[in-house]
């Protein structure tokens, strides 16, 4: 059996070095260098190299484990693990010069998120936990707000570039969470929402539209950290199933709203 604890150093070490890589790169990027993959769904190369380095690093620190990756350099899946892999979490941020972005890697075995990592560039901050331990920032135990009221909460959201059906529901949460909040952030990285709620800096995190690489890893170390992950549904079909609240202490009120609103 694969003690998962000894894969928490390497792992670490894998995702701060490509994280550099990652920075050096973002000093000479150009608008220029941006590809599209779909309508406002931007790649460049900095991710497609971002992610081979990732993938072939995880190769040599599991090499039983197969993939699933944001922009299928790996493809085949694996009966026991499996790598998450989003290489560039706010490629739109990166490519227009914002330093919002992070690596977001997880580790799924029999189909259960067993370790996470969250790498936010800029600030230098690796979030990660393991299964059966704590939460940690650079070392640094991490948990959720105690914070237990919208009213005194500030919370995260993201954007839909696409898919723009659900707008007017989403439109409707926002007004009301606008004005019974301290406020709402789009801070444009999923990765970074979710470790942010795992060390308490927002009190709760919302958003549709999302793929498995985005929230794997910073649902995992949400919970890890204390806090609640849940669909829209207040059941537990957010990896796959493109709808996420994570909470510390929040997720029953914020709950209430988004399916006030959602499910009319």
């Amino acid at each position: 059996m694969t003690d998962l604890k000894t894969l928490i150093q390497p792992t670490k070490a894998l995702v701060m070095e490509v994280g550099t890589f990652i920075r050096e790169e973002s000093k000479n990027f150009k608008l220029s260098d941006i590809e599209h993959k779909g309508f406002n769904d931007l790649v460049s190369y900095v991710d497609k190299e971002a992610e081979k380095k990732l993938v072939a690093g995880c190769k040599n620190i599991l090499p039983e484990a197969g993939f699933i990756t944001e922009e299928g350099t790996e493809t085949e899946r694996k009966e026991e693990f499996n790598w998450i892999i989003d290489p560039l979490d706010g490629t739109t941020n990166f490519t227009h010069g914002l330093p919002i972005f992070a690596i977001s890697l997880a580790l799924k075995q029999h189909g259960k998120i067993v370790m996470g990592f969250v790498y936010e560039i800029n600030k230098d901050e690796c979030f990660y936990s393991v299964k059966g331990e704590k939460a940690y920032c650079n070392d640094e135990e991490i948990s959720v707000s105690p914070i237990g009221q919208l009213k005194d909460s500030l919370l995260a959201t993201g954007f839909p570039y696409y898919n723009f059906e659900d707008m007017n529901k989403y439109l409707k949460i926002l007004d009301e969470l606008m004005q019974s909040t301290h406020g709402l952030r789009r801070m444009g990285s999923a990765a970074v929402d979710l470790a942010y709620v795992a060390c308490g800096r927002f009190q709760g995190f919302f958003e549709y539209n999302l793929n498995a690489w985005d929230v794997a890893a910073g649902a995992f170390i949400v919970q890890q950290a204390g806090g609640k992950v849940t669909d829209f549904k207040g059941e537990d079909d957010y990896i796959f199933g493109r709808e996420i609240c994570a909470t510390g202490k929040l997720n029953d009120s914020l709950l209430e709203v988004i399916r006030k609103h959602w499910d009319a």
